[in-house]
């Protein structure tokens, strides 16, 4: 009979031989290289965050495909910050930005291929990307997220015998989102389709592409972009926190500020003070 000693060295056995069979039957060498930091390309004379077309001027620049009725909450959002506001975009306060923003590479992020998923690490406030390649079929009840349910698949274009492209489509997205800073508006019933194709430059192999098309009511007709990503082979990652020093506070609807005296201030001149029904009246001096 077998001590513990030895039913115990045999399971550790068992764990490893099935961990060596796993990883022999992933095959790097079928799949792109794609290790690394991933940092956006810079668009000549664009400054702060990047607009979703980034080969179009950010605001109206960017032409996008709005129905009349989203041309409108656009053109409003518009004013608003015209007026000193943050318009419709709510990361201000670190919400999430979602699909498809989340993309734009805010800061690097970083490609972790295995055969069933390939993680997208996003250093910004976005949480990480999770892209199933294992042949599933769509989740009949799944609660929606920011970062949304994504389902990949491997295409071998040029028939090398090697994986070039990695096809994703992306559902159930939560709002509020907006495709960029400027607040170009996403539509409020949360049914966006976002599809993808994201290869390298084959001449240029630290250059990554991610073509993007979204479907989504607000839009007239699918709209289709391209994001051109460059590689740092010896990267040095920088921790990024939002809410580390942000001094935007969101309260009923209303913008206000966190003052270097740590008390509440207005973000606009003549700006009333938040509801302060629910706070006890302060005892008289």
């Amino acid at each position: 009979m077998l001590g513990r000693r030895s039913l115990g060295a045999v399971a550790i056995m068992a764990t490893l031989c099935a961990a060596n069979v796993t990883a022999s039957a992933f095959d790097d060498a079928m799949y792109p290289d794609w290790k690394g930091q991933w940092t956006r390309a810079r668009v000549p004379g664009a400054m702060g965050q990047p607009p979703h077309d980034p080969s179009k001027p950010p605001g109206r620049g960017q032409q996008a495909p709005l129905t009349a009725e989203y041309q409108a909450k656009f053109e409003a959002n518009l004013a608003d910050q015209a007026a000193g506001g943050q318009g419709t975009s709510e990361t201000f306060v670190c919400l999430p930005n979602g699909m498809p923003r989340m993309m734009a590479a805010y800061e690097p992020i970083e490609f972790v291929v295995t055969p069933d998923i390939t993680y997208i690490l996003i250093d910004h406030i976005e949480h990480s990307r999770r892209i199933y390649t294992d042949g599933r079929e769509w989740p009949g009840e799944i609660e929606p997220s920011w970062v949304g349910y994504s389902i990949g698949k491997w295409v071998d274009e040029d028939g090398d015998g090697r994986y070039d492209v990695l096809e994703v489509e992306t559902r159930n997205l939560k709002n509020p989102r907006t495709f960029d800073p400027s607040g170009l508006p996403v539509h409020n019933d949360g049914k966006t389709v976002v599809k993808e194709r994201f290869y390298l430059d084959k001449a240029k192999p630290d250059i990554l592409y991610d073509e993007i098309t979204t479907m989504d009511h607000a839009l007239t007709r699918p709209w289709t972009i391209l994001k051109t990503m460059r590689r740092e082979k010896k990267p040095i990652w920088v921790e990024s926190i939002c809410s580390e020093g942000n001094v935007h506070v969101s309260i009923g609807g209303e913008q206000y500020m966190l003052g270097g005296d740590g008390l509440l201030m207005p973000f606009r001149e003549g700006q009333p003070p938040p509801d302060l029904r629910h706070f006890s009246k302060q005892p008289a001096k």
